[in-house]
């Protein structure tokens, strides 16, 4: 990793015993890697800054870079991850002092296992208790060797500071801080997709992220069906994509939806065109030979011996024939009010391929079951993962080999946490299944008079997005997409960073694991989007390069961001709540201390119904610094229950820190 300037705050220190064959050492002590090994572990699990912060203080760091880089980790708190922690350095001004964004995004890599952050913040901590030791005989040296100082004030110099460990009660980790979310990196999409975005946003005065977001739904719909990347052995993902944008109304989420989705409808009306002829003539043949099967047939009736056999047997050929003959759907692209059985039956249709795009959030209301009265889920499931799809009903059978849905939609933030009460979609994964969007309204501070769209951009993105879809409309077995090894080996180290954060505890992802399990295989598909953008004739017989995985892994981070926020929204991570409704308790009670017990007593048993769901809940609030259990002496040889345990309180909960 990158060093930073040498600082030596005790250069004029020796070390009491030199190495033999060593020249002079005037290098306190400290161990960078642990520092490191602190940092990327806090980065990787901030649930852990509990235990550390029980270890050691910012200030035992050797760099300076280091203390402020924890600082900003714990005015994060469980939002701390590279790309939070390097937002927030870069508002306050230190990122380039602290070695940049490149120097944080490697912090994880220091990290052997964040589940050691303990350890590696005791060599911390011993270090530095080495370091004030040096400084205090330093004082020492210099003090006595000051010509006119005194015995008092040479006591004083040889004065240690507290060596106590970090203060008994540190401020504690917020359990949910305000998540910082990044921007939308424009810069990822190609120049001519990433122009017009730019562009819609400043004509519509709305956040760029609602354009960019819906401009991956407009690819996937353009792509989706006829394209899948090829990772590494039989992992194949399609290039469908569900994406949703949430924001208040008057934020013009119709007007930018038009403006991004225009072209697919240009592109539906010119497949329907080009197939109109082969309609006509499919059909009129079909007729025409439904009516020959019904003569033969009537012909075959009325005949008497041997000529009624060959008849009969002309008959049965002409109606083979006529049954044989399919007349082709007319061409579409896009849904918007339909149930799940006319997307089936659409998808069926259309060879597999459909999108759902929508400036609304009524499709949500439809699959949970507006019309049937229980939610329908199979076609959205399957259509996304691309698994085989067959229906089999009293009234239409339907098979889809392999199904491709795309979903858009801009919705209000309302309805997100609405979809998150409906049965059946968290748990069987349809939730995990969208990337989601929050930006920030624009509402309140928005330009009256703007830059409408270039016209060379605005044609661009027309021309683009249509051929791009009309390119690949006829293709029947999809274009396959390779990776280069660079970019595979980019992929395979995105895996690497994000699996640790997909552990149930401790992990930053851990809660919303079902959506976070699927990032890899989300970068994947968004990686052949932009590659097929970038290579809008030739992209199938080119291979994904490294630059454009890269890109697909700073979206993927994006989406990783904002997904956290709305599953906070959501109500997601149980144990969080519950640990919220914990310290509402504790704070009206102003305890000093609390047996499981006798919290438990205080609690509604919807949210506890045994005092066992208590223990997730107050090892959380463990963690974070709220609460520490009571150490008991040896058991009394008593009969009766066993004492239940006892939590000391952080005095801010029950006010007695004032």
């Amino acid at each position: 990793m990158t060093a930073d300037p040498a600082f030596d705050p005790y250069d004029n220190v020796r070390p009491l015993h030199a190495h033999h064959g060593d020249g002079p050492d005037h290098t306190p002590p400290h161990d960078i890697a642990a520092e490191q090994a602190v940092l990327g572990a806090l980065l990787l699990s901030p649930a852990s800054l509990g235990y550390v912060a029980a270890v050691m203080e910012p200030g035992d760091y050797y760099r300076p870079a280091h203390e402020t880089i924890h600082r900003a980790i714990v005015e994060l708190g469980e939002a701390a991850d590279p790309i939070t922690v390097t937002d927030a350095l870069r508002r306050s001004g230190d990122l380039a002092r602290v070695g940049g964004a490149a120097y944080i995004s490697g912090l994880p890599d220091a990290a052997p296992s964040a589940a050691n952050a303990e350890y590696y913040a005791a060599i911390v901590r011993e270090t530095a208790k080495r370091r004030r030791l040096i400084a205090a005989g330093t004082r020492l040296v210099q003090a006595a060797t000051t010509p006119g100082t005194d015995a008092d004030e040479i006591r004083a110099a040889l004065a240690v500071p507290d060596e106590s460990e970090p203060q008994s009660w540190p401020a504690p980790v917020p359990l949910a801080a305000v998540r910082h979310l990044p921007p939308f990196p424009v810069q990822a999409l190609p120049t001519w997709l990433g122009e017009y975005v730019t562009g819609v946003a400043e004509e519509s005065q709305t956040p760029i992220d609602m354009a960019g977001s819906l401009a991956l739904a407009v690819l996937a719909t353009a792509a989706g069906g006829r394209s899948v990347v090829h990772i590494r052995g039989r992992w194949r993902e399609p290039v469908n994509l569900f994406v949703v944008v949430a924001l208040p109304p008057a934020n013009r989420k119709s007007a930018v939806f038009s403006a991004m989705t225009h072209p697919l409808y240009s592109a539906e009306k010119a497949l329907g065109e080009a197939a109109a002829g082969r309609i006509v003539e499919a059909e009129l043949t079909a007729r025409l030979a439904r009516e020959a099967a019904e003569t033969a047939t009537v012909k075959a009736a009325k005949a008497e011996g041997d000529e009624r056999d060959q008849l009969v047997a002309e008959a049965i050929g002409l109606a083979q024939t006529a049954e044989s003959l399919t007349v082709p759907a007319h061409p579409r692209l896009l849904v918007d009010d339909a149930t799940p059985e006319a997307i089936t039956t659409l998808l069926a249709e259309q060879g597999g391929r459909l999108s759902v795009m929508s400036a609304e959030g009524g499709i949500f209301d439809i699959i949970a079951g507006r019309y049937s009265g229980t939610p329908n889920l199979e076609v959205f499931l399957k259509g996304h993962a691309g698994d085989r799809l067959r229906v089999d009903r009293r009234s239409r059978q339907e098979f889809i080999e392999s199904p491709a849905l795309t979903m858009g939609l801009a919705v209000q933030p309302s309805v997100l946490e609405d979809i998150a009460k409906v049965r059946g979609f968290d748990g069987r994964g349809l939730l995990a299944r969208f990337l989601y969007c929050l930006p920030a309204s624009l509402v309140g501070s928005r330009r009256i008079i703007t830059d409408p769209v270039p016209p060379a951009v605005a044609d661009a993105y027309e021309r683009n997005v249509t051929s791009l879809t009309l390119s690949l409309a006829d293709w029947t077995d999809p274009a396959v997409l390779q990776l280069t090894p660079a970019a595979d080996a980019l992929l395979i180290g995105f895996q690497e960073r994000i699996e640790p954060q997909l552990a149930a505890r401790g992990g930053t992802l851990g809660h919303i694991g079902k959506w976070a399990g699927k990032l890899a295989g989300t970068v994947a598909r968004i990686a052949g989007l932009l590659h097929l953008a970038a290579h809008l004739k030739d992209g199938h017989t080119k291979p994904v390069s490294e630059a454009t995985m890269a890109a697909a892994i700073e979206l993927g981070d994006y989406f990783t961001a904002h997904a956290l926020a709305v599953f906070d929204a959501m109500g997601a991570d149980s144990t969080l709540t519950r640990a919220s409704t914990v310290l509402d308790v504790c704070r009206d009670n102003r305890w000093r201390t609390v047996s499981r017990r006798d919290l438990f007593t205080k609690l509604s048993r919807s949210d506890f119904p045994t005092a066992a769901d208590l223990d997730p809940v107050l090892s959380l609030l463990e963690e974070h610094g709220y609460v520490r259990q009571e150490a008991t002496g040896p058991r009394p040889r008593t009969r009766g229950r066993k004492p239940s345990p006892r939590y000391e309180i952080h005095p801010a909960l029950s006010g007695f820190d004032q």
